[in-house]
């Protein structure tokens, strides 16, 4: 299959990679066979910090309903850059540090994968869990980039949308 990757010029990734992230959604809906290219996509990036990569493939999973590897992954990205970052693993700590270098680019996506870990904690039913979290994100979240907001909402529904 020939495919053009250099309209992706601005992915993090080798053309081989951006190949087979190409092939993933192109065959979207054999899940089997799209799983493969996704795997070989992560396996071809595993040394490496491609956090291009790894978006796509939390974003992938949870949309093929993976919420087991869509997790991971999201973990997978949050420990890679806390380590990379030296982030805090107390969390009055490190939420002082996000507020302060929430536009830096790493930890946006740090912030976007923390939040997501909340959507896929409440998919995999893990409510206090994802409660949590959304918490957390609502607590530097002041300009709603995150969609903290409207998470906690859906999660936490009100008596009065109940009636």
């Amino acid at each position: 299959m020939n495919i053009n990757c250099d309209q992706f010029s601005w992915f993090d990734a080798s053309a081989e990679v951006k190949e087979l992230l190409v092939l993933a959604t192109k065959t979207w809906e054999n899940p089997e066979e799209s799983l493969k290219y996704m795997e070989q996509a992560l396996a071809e990036t595993k040394e490496n910090n491609h956090m291009d990569v790894l978006v796509a493939a939390y974003r992938y999973f949870y949309y093929q309903n993976n919420y087991a590897l869509a997790e991971k992954t999201a973990n997978t990205i949050i420990a890679r850059i806390r380590k990379t970052h030296q982030l805090p693993d107390n969390w009055e700590e490190l939420r002082s540090v996000l507020l302060a270098r929430k536009d830096e680019s790493q930890i946006r996506i740090f912030l976007n994968a923390y939040t997501a870990l909340g959507m896929i904690s409440a998919k995999l039913g893990k409510l206090d869990q994802a409660k949590a979290i959304i918490k957390e994100i609502q607590n530097i979240n002041d300009k709603e980039d995150f969609g903290a907001n409207i998470l906690w909402q859906i999660l936490n529904p009100s008596l009065e949308e109940d009636g």
